[in-house]
């Protein structure tokens, strides 16, 4: 074989919160589990909804992005690759795990408080940071991290560069 490729897509809604752990380097890890559906025409006609759940894994920016910005239920897409390990139970018997390492996390959709977002890393996209134990929130609690929003008398100039040049007779 002249070459391989590992690569998973998915887009799904997480079933938890993200568990946040970090490794003994300080490297922040997050776990997570997606479910994505399909809908499945039976032999009657019916339809009928089948879900997968997946085990999804990312660290250090991602990871922070996940922790801060992700809640159960957020419509998010993944991209990472598939990773099995194998490990063994409390009996000793040996068992496997497949999961996604993802390295890249993009939340989908609007936040809950009905604004609009689509972030991406540690940049946040509009997403405010979700409410942490405690009562406490991120430094742009009044803003949700976003800025402000467009105010429809702002000037803006003009629309278009041939408009601000003068050359508004051009034949085309």
């Amino acid at each position: 074989m002249a070459g391989s490729l590992n690569k998973v897509i998915l887009v799904g809604h997480l079933g938890q919160d993200p568990k946040i752990s970090y490794a003994q380097s300080g490297l922040p890890i997050a776990n997570m589990r997606l479910a994505t559906s399909e809908r499945i025409r039976d032999k009657d006609g019916q339809y009928t909804e089948r879900t997968d759940w997946h085990t999804i894994v990312t660290f250090d920016k991602q990871a922070d992005f996940c922790g801060k910005y992700l809640a159960k239920g957020s419509l998010i897409l993944v991209e990472g690759r598939l990773q099995t390990r194998k490990w063994q139970d409390k009996e000793g018997q040996d068992r496997y795990s497949t999961e996604v390492v993802a390295q890249r996390v993009q939340a989908l959709g609007g936040r809950k408080d009905g604004g609009q977002g689509g972030g991406q890393g540690s940049e946040g996209g509009g997403y405010a940071p979700r409410q942490q134990q405690g009562g406490q929130q991120g430094q742009n609690a009044q803003r949700g991290g976003q800025k402000p929003p467009f105010q429809d008398d702002e000037d803006l100039g003009p629309a278009f560069p041939s408009e601000a040049s003068g050359m508004d007779d051009v034949p085309f």
